[in-house]
């Protein structure tokens, strides 16, 4: 059983046609559940309306993305748990193509969908998620038309847009870090699982159209991708990555301190400047909960360095 946990914030115009795709699920959900971010709009009267089916729960405050998707997860009576963008349209065959990646590899503990564009559909927003040799993460075949040139069985992680995790997992390795917020806490969740065992399988043909950024992003994501890309090398990469790619790691926040420097009058780099600042200013919160994580590690030196895409 799969259940599915939304979160939105002021979301009711996407909605309708996310809810109604899960409607036409050729394997339903055994659940669908709205974690809804204190909405001042009209989400709470939408759904009443017209979804009654959906388990609508209304937080006190705006959690941000980490923290209402961790409310879901708590929630979810699933065995195992997608988390879905409030701005996508799942392909009808998505959830009954998740369940048979999921029984065809139980070595999985979570499973990557492929994201498509929501107005160009032929093109990639995610094949499941990477992590470099550069100490950044990343989406496989990001803009590139999907002519099945990423499809293979196992990825690096899942986008959190529209993931799957198993609750045997989480009970291991825990949800997702929400001081990340809503940038690169999926990749948080995904170093864990990969170093206690657990393997993302990608699902190639388990559609879900993506209209990215359309809730969250744009200049303000900048602060975060800044920040979190230094609180995953502080918590999360392991000794062997940082003795075999230590240069290319500090050569690659040094180019982004750059470039952004180089448009400081942009929001955007001002933003990503900021971001580093606290991202080290941090530094000792990620270090304290590193030993944490290291401790779940079942897997040694090579297969850790296997993760990692040039």
């Amino acid at each position: 059983m799969i259940s599915v946990v939304i979160p939105t914030w002021n979301g009711a115009h996407h909605l309708p046609v996310c809810l109604q795709a899960l409607r036409r699920q050729t394997t339903p959900p055994c659940e669908v559940l709205l974690i809804d971010n204190a909405s001042t709009d009209d989400t709470a009267a939408l759904v009443a309306r017209d979804f009654p089916e959906v388990t609508h729960i209304r937080l006190p405050s705006n959690q941000l993305f980490a923290g209402a998707c961790n409310v879901g997860l708590r929630a979810a009576r699933g065995d195992a748990i997608a988390l879905l963008n409030n701005d996508t349209e799942a392909d009808p065959r998505w959830i009954e193509r998740v369940q048979a990646t999921l029984d065809a590899h139980p070595e999985a503990g979570f499973v990557a969908s492929k994201l498509r564009l929501f107005d160009a559909r032929e093109k990639l927003h995610s094949a499941g998620d990477f992590y470099s040799v550069r100490g950044v993460p990343g989406n496989r075949g990001v803009w590139q038309i999907d002519a099945g040139q990423f499809d293979q069985p196992h990825v690096f992680g899942a986008c959190g847009a529209a993931s799957v995790y198993r609750r045997t997992m989480l009970d291991k390795v825990g949800l997702l870090d929400e001081t990340f917020q809503f940038s690169c806490e999926d990749v948080d969740l995904s170093w864990r699982a990969q170093l206690a065992g657990y393997r993302c399988a990608f699902a190639s043909d388990a559609i879900v159209y993506h209209k990215v950024s359309a809730t969250g992003g744009g200049t303000l994501n900048s602060y975060y991708d800044g920040r979190n890309f230094l609180w995953l090398l502080f918590k999360d990469v392991p000794g062997e990555v940082w003795r075999a790619h230590a240069g290319r790691i500090l050569r690659e926040q040094l180019s982004i301190t750059w470039s952004a420097l180089k448009a400081w009058r942009g929001k955007a780099a001002r933003n990503r400047l900021k971001g580093q600042l606290a991202g080290w200013l941090g530094a000792p919160r990620m270090l304290a909960r590193r030993r944490a994580v290291q401790r779940t590690r079942v897997i040694d030196g090579p297969a850790v360095l296997a993760l990692l895409s040039p």
